[in-house]
C-alpha cells in the first residue's frame, strides 16, 4: 500500500471542531445510565444522518444502553470497506459537568470524556465531512459503529462489534492516541470478575465477638488480590459495596475486580488464582464468578501492514506514529482477535484519561483527523 493522497489540504479547523466536540462532551454518558448513553448516541446519530448515512440504531440489553451503526452512501455499499469503532459510554456520573465543565485552557480542552473517547469519535465523523466536501469517494465503503458500554466490557454490544467487523476489510478504532503520540497494534487481555463475601450477623455494639465481618473479610481479600500484581498481569479492586448499618456487623459484601494480561496463558493463570481465593476467617464464605473477558488481540502480518500504511502517511503529515502493544482494553481487542486487520488508538492526542483531569491538545482533532481522512481515502486503493 502506497499513500497517495494530500489530506494536508483539507479544511480541518481544530477551533470549529472544538465547538462541535464540546456538544458531545456536555451531554454526559456515563455506561451505567443507559437513558443518559442513548441520548449521546442520539446526539451523534443525527450529526451523521446530516452527512447522509444511513442511521440503524441497535437496542441494548442487560441493563446498558445499545449502539448506532452509521452507513455511509457508496457504489459499493454492501460490500466489505472499513469499520471505525467507537463508544460513547464513559466513567464519568451523571453531573460531573457541575464540577468538571467543559473548558479550553490555551492548547488544551477539558471535558469528562473528552480524550476517552469523544474526542475521536468525533474527529472521525469530521473526517467523514471533509472528503465528502472535496467530492472524493472512498475506495471502500465506509460504516461507523458507535457503541454505548464499551467501559463495562462491552456486555451488551461485542456481538454486535464482532459481526460488523467480519463484514469488513479494516477496523479504525479512534480511542486516545498513547502519550507518545502513538498509536495501538495489539492489546493485552482483561477479565472482570465478581466478588462476594457473607459472614455472621450480631449487634456490633452488644455482641461484636458473635458476628463474623464480610467487610473485615473483604479486606483481606482486597490486599490479597492486588499483591497478585506483577509485570505480566495487574489485578485492580475498583468497586467495593457492603453492609448497610454501622451497628450491624456486616453479613454481605461485593467487589468488582479487573485483570489485565499480558498473554492468554497469563490470564489462564490469573484467573485460576481468582478463582481459588480463599477465606482469611474460615467461617465467612467466600465466591468468585468470572464476569466479560476481553481477548489478546495479537498483531498479525495483516495489522502490520495496515500500520505501516498508517506510519507513512502519518509522516507524509509532518509527524510520527510509533506503534504498541496496550493495556487498557478496547472494542479493538474482539476485532483484532478475530483476525480483522485492526489499528487502535487513533483518536485525539491528550491525557487524563478516567480522571477529572481529562483532556486533549486541541490542535490533534485536526492532526489525527487529516490521519483518518487520509486512511479513508487511501485504504483499498
Amino acid at each position: 500500500m502506497t499513500p497517495s493522497f494530500d489530506a494536508g489540504s483539507l479544511a480541518f479547523d481544530s477551533n470549529d471542531m472544538a465547538r462541535g466536540l464540546r456538544r458531545w462532551v456536555e451531554q454526559e454518558s456515563p455506561s451505567y445510565d443507559p437513558a443518559a448513553v442513548e441520548k449521546m448516541l442520539a446526539l451523534a446519530a443525527r450529526d451523521m444522518a446530516v452527512l447522509g448515512a444511513e442511521i440503524q440504531p441497535v437496542a441494548g440489553s442487560t441493563g446498558f444502553a445499545g449502539c448506532v451503526k452509521a452507513t455511509f452512501p457508496h457504489p459499493r455499499k454492501g460490500e466489505p470497506g472499513i469499520l471505525i469503532a467507537g463508544h460513547m459510554d464513559t466513567v464519568h456520573p451523571v453531573g460531573t459537568l457541575a464540577h468538571f465543565a467543559w473548558r479550553e485552557e490555551g492548547e488544551f480542552c477539558f471535558g469528562p470524556g473528552v480524550l476517552d473517547m469523544k474526542a475521536g469519535n468525533y474527529l472521525s465523523v469530521e473526517a467523514i465531512l471533509q472528503l465528502q466536501r472535496t467530492g472524493l469517494t472512498t475506495p471502500l465503503p465506509v460504516t461507523v459503529l458507535f457503541t454505548g458500554d464499551e467501559e463495562v466490557g462491552t456486555p451488551a454490544n461485542r456481538a454486535i462489534v464482532e459481526a460488523e467487523a467480519r463484514r469488513n476489510r479494516y477496523v479504525l478504532v479512534p480511542e486516545p492516541a498513547r502519550r507518545n503520540g502513538g498509536v495501538v497494534t495489539g492489546r493485552y487481555a482483561i477479565a472482570r470478575f465478581n466478588v462476594t463475601t457473607r459472614g455472621l450477623p450480631s449487634h456490633a455494639g452488644l455482641r461484636l465477638d458473635e458476628g463474623r465481618s464480610a467487610v473485615r473479610e473483604m479486606a483481606h481479600q482486597i490486599l490479597a488480590i492486588e499483591a497478585m500484581t506483577d509485570a505480566e498481569a495487574g489485578f485492580n479492586v475498583g468497586v467495593v459495596h457492603g453492609g448497610q448499618w454501622a451497628n450491624c456487623v456486616a453479613t454481605h459484601c461485593e467487589a468488582k475486580v479487573l485483570v489485565s494480561a499480558t498473554t492468554e496463558e497469563v490470564l489462564a493463570r490469573a484467573t485460576e488464582r481468582m478463582m481459588a481465593l480463599k477465606p482469611e476467617n474460615p467461617v465467612v464464605e467466600i465466591c468468585v464468578d468470572q464476569d466479560v473477558v476481553r481477548p489478546v488481540w495479537t498483531t498479525s502480518d495483516e495489522t502490520w501492514a495496515l500500520y505501516s500504511h498508517a506510519s507513512a502517511l502519518a509522516r507524509d503529515l509532518g509527524f510520527e506514529i510509533p506503534h504498541q502493544n496496550s493495556g487498557g482494553g478496547s472494542d479493538g481487542n474482539f476485532t483484532g482477535a478475530l483476525g480483522v486487520p485492526t489499528l487502535d488508538g487513533l483518536g485525539a492526542r491528550g491525557d487524563g484519561p478516567h480522571t477529572l483531569g481529562e483532556y486533549i491538545v486541541k490542535e490533534s482533532l485536526a492532526e489525527r483527523g487529516r490521519l483518518m481522512a487520509a486512511l479513508l481515502a487511501t485504504l483499498g486503493a
